[in-house]
């Protein structure tokens, strides 16, 4: 498979030249904003040397959750979901307490999230097999703010299902849990038949039903998405295929209209927004803006960059990043609290270190120095 994938990169590498001079004319305009960044845990928590990727949830109360896998490594035996709370009002994060794991199997991915009416979700993944095409989805509950939590229950039976970011509330008062099928044996390739899609719950029947796939030449996986209009979703995607620097690398866009059962064909945002093969989340702000954060690159998780628009996804200010120098920025999740104040997590050092950065819009809304056209 390895061989294959070289003589396809050559191929490409003609084909691409011309779609990278777009790129390099926005990139000769980035401009870097620092924040100051919270280390949350780093390899002295005794949660196994490995952590990653975290998700983070506000609750009524005023707190924060935030959880992760951690173990000895991404394939490890002894993997588990571990969570900390941030009191309101104080600065120092519990110690980390085990949130689920499978006493025969590896477990992965975790997202929190507390829905409108106070239930708390945790969904995770855990693996059947040695890849994660082997995973399916599980979930948890908790009643009193993540203090004490449900049995697990099996949310998904289909093959390779796995989980990454955080419901949205739809407007016809549905849950929209953005997840995808992974496809392929090999642990360092994302197989073309990888697909992204979500799971629609119902709160009043208390029914899942499965929405339609996302498509797209390279697969895609791990959709970040918004509804921006009654029915109306958008998506963005990370790319499949493998984890090398290759020219078509360009994160994955699709739109719906009907609520997420059907889905526009996955178009690659070629001269807009590259992806090395990495997560993307989009965070819908309280006044209808939206965040788009990502790594700008075709082959490294560097730098940690912003994108927003305030036309609901038409046009995009570009250019700003708030993470650089040597370090990697993987799997950024972010949320908006009560206070407008943005929160975005991360991991770095090679999958040990969870970190934390808060950022309010008008902190980053003047500092874009270009600007995009999406659709």
């Amino acid at each position: 498979m390895r061989n294959t994938q070289v003589g396809r990169r050559l191929f490409l590498s003609s084909l691409g030249a011309a779609a990278m001079l777009g790129a390099q004319a926005q990139n000769a305009q980035r401009k870097l904003l620092s924040f100051n960044v919270e280390v949350i845990a780093d390899e002295t928590v005794p949660t196994g040397r490995y952590k990653h990727p975290a998700a983070i949830t506000e609750l009524t109360d005023g707190d924060l959750l935030l959880a992760w896998y951690g173990g000895d490594g991404e394939y490890a035996p002894n993997t588990g979901v571990y969570g900390v709370r941030l009191t309101r009002g104080t600065s120092r994060w519990s110690a980390p307490t085990l949130l689920a794991r499978d006493p025969f199997r590896s477990v992965g991915n975790p997202a929190i999230w507390q829905a409108p009416d106070g239930l708390v979700w945790l969904f995770y993944v855990i693996r059947f097999g040695e890849t994660w095409s082997e995973g399916r989805i599980a979930a948890k509950v908790s009643e009193d703010g993540g203090k004490t939590w449900s049995d697990t229950s099996l949310l998904t039976l289909e093959r390779g299902t796995l989980v990454r970011g955080q419901p949205i509330v739809m407007s016809d008062g549905r849950y929209f849990l953005p997840v995808y099928r992974e496809a392929g044996e090999d642990r360092e390739f994302v197989g073309e038949d990888t697909v992204s899609f979500g799971l629609l719950y119902n709160p009043t029947s208390r029914e899942w039903k499965r929405g339609g796939n996302i498509v797209s030449r390279l697969g895609n996986l791990q959709p970040a998405p918004a509804e921006i209009a009654p029915g109306h979703l958008i998506a963005f995607c990370r790319r499949g295929g493998g984890y090398d620097d290759r020219p078509d690398a360009w994160m994955v866009y699709a739109e719906s209209r009907d609520y997420g059962l059907t889905w526009t064909k996955g178009r690659e945002l070629t001269d807009i927004f590259p992806n090395p093969n990495a997560a993307v989340d989009l965070l819908p702000l309280r006044n209808g803006h939206l965040l788009l954060i990502y790594n700008h690159s075709k082959g490294r998780r560097n730098p940690l960059s912003l994108a927003l628009s305030t036309d609901k996804g038409k046009t995009w200010k570009v250019g700003l990043d708030v993470g650089g120098g040597r370090g990697e920025y993987a799997y950024p999740y972010a949320i908006q609290t009560r206070d407008e104040g943005i929160h975005l997590i991360y991991t770095s050092n090679g999958r040990k270190q969870i970190n934390r950065m808060v950022f309010r819009e008008d902190d980053i809304a003047d500092h874009f120095p270009a600007e995009v056209t999406l659709r």
